[in-house]
């Protein structure tokens, strides 16, 4: 007849509960990184002859955040046998969620990803499904594959395309060049990532793909002073965290390296929307890097 009151402990158990459940998918989704995704979407569009104030914008960023964080979930289930070995940290060997809740919620964001991107056109939904096939082709296959990183640069690469073709004035075969550029600069950087556990980087070469951006966007040069402040800020950025991939100067020296250049893929993106004179575009792109950075003080980006 009267109302059962729980315990003073037990309800401070669950209030302190739920922030630990909420940060655990935070985590999982890695979504200090989704800045980079915005200014990906965002540099796809512009390059692309597009409009960002068009409502498709919107639609194609959503799905590409739902790619992104989809994969990132994929990426710790069919990890998960390794991360009981290396980082039992992680959620799933840790208990904090189920491989199975973890793998019906990646899947789950990938088709709602391509169903988003659908709703933009044909042409985009086409790249969509290969963005979906190309996360989860890399989920499944990159440890231990030495082609991984590429697989990884194409996924952004795709980022690009879908919002060229969902958007741009221009075919999405016009955007090819700064699109791969991207491309190069994430596999540099993954190949970097997929050792940080070391602490160490055996081959140095690879991070040669990390000049990409920089390359395609010296144009920059003939866009005025806002857009050579921000090439030069891409090259400083850049030349600054392989100085600490190759002379590891203290320790923890390649995962914060590996940090940096994840959140510079915001600069690479502001770079070559500056090269073709876009400031005001690249300078959002350039906010991106800045709420990188910012987020990956409270949730790991890698």
């Amino acid at each position: 007849m009267g109302t059962h009151k729980q315990p003073p402990g037990d309800a401070m158990t669950e209030i302190t509960r739920r922030p630990l459940q909420l940060i655990t998918l935070l985590r999982l989704g890695r979504v200090s990184n989704l800045p980079t995704v915005c200014s990906n979407v965002l540099a796809g569009t512009v390059l692309a002859g597009g409009n960002p104030s068009d409502w498709r914008f919107v639609t194609v960023l959503v799905a590409m955040i739902l790619f992104y964080v989809g994969g990132m979930y994929l990426n710790d289930y069919f990890d998960r046998a390794i991360d009981a070995r290396e980082r039992p940290g992680r959620p799933i060997p840790s208990g904090a969620l189920s491989a199975t809740a973890v793998a019906v919620i990646g899947f789950g964001l990938l088709a709602a990803g391509v169903l988003t991107s659908a709703t933009t056109g044909a042409t985009a939904s086409v790249f969509a499904l290969l963005l979906a096939a190309a996360i989860v082709t890399y989920d499944l296959f990159h440890k231990g594959n030495p082609f991984g990183p590429t697989v990884m640069g194409g996924c952004r690469a795709l980022v690009y395309t879908v919002a060229a073709a969902a958007l741009g004035a221009a075919t999405p075969a016009a955007i090819a060049v700064p699109a791969v550029a991207i491309g190069a600069y994430v596999a540099g950087l993954s190949y970097a990532a997929r050792q940080e556990s070391l602490d160490k980087i055996t081959n140095l070469w690879p991070l040669l793909l990390l000049a990409a951006p920089a390359v395609v966007s010296f144009s920059a040069w003939q866009q005025g002073l806002a857009a050579i402040a921000i090439w030069l800020l891409i090259v400083v950025w850049s030349g600054a965290a392989v100085y600490l991939l190759a002379r590891r100067p203290v320790a923890g020296a390649v995962p914060l390296a590996v940090g940096w250049l994840i959140a510079g893929v915001s600069l690479c993106d502001a770079a070559m929307m500056a090269s073709i004179g876009a400031v005001a575009p690249a300078v959002t792109a350039v906010a991106c890097f800045l709420a990188t950075l910012l987020a990956q003080r409270y949730i790991a980006g890698t």
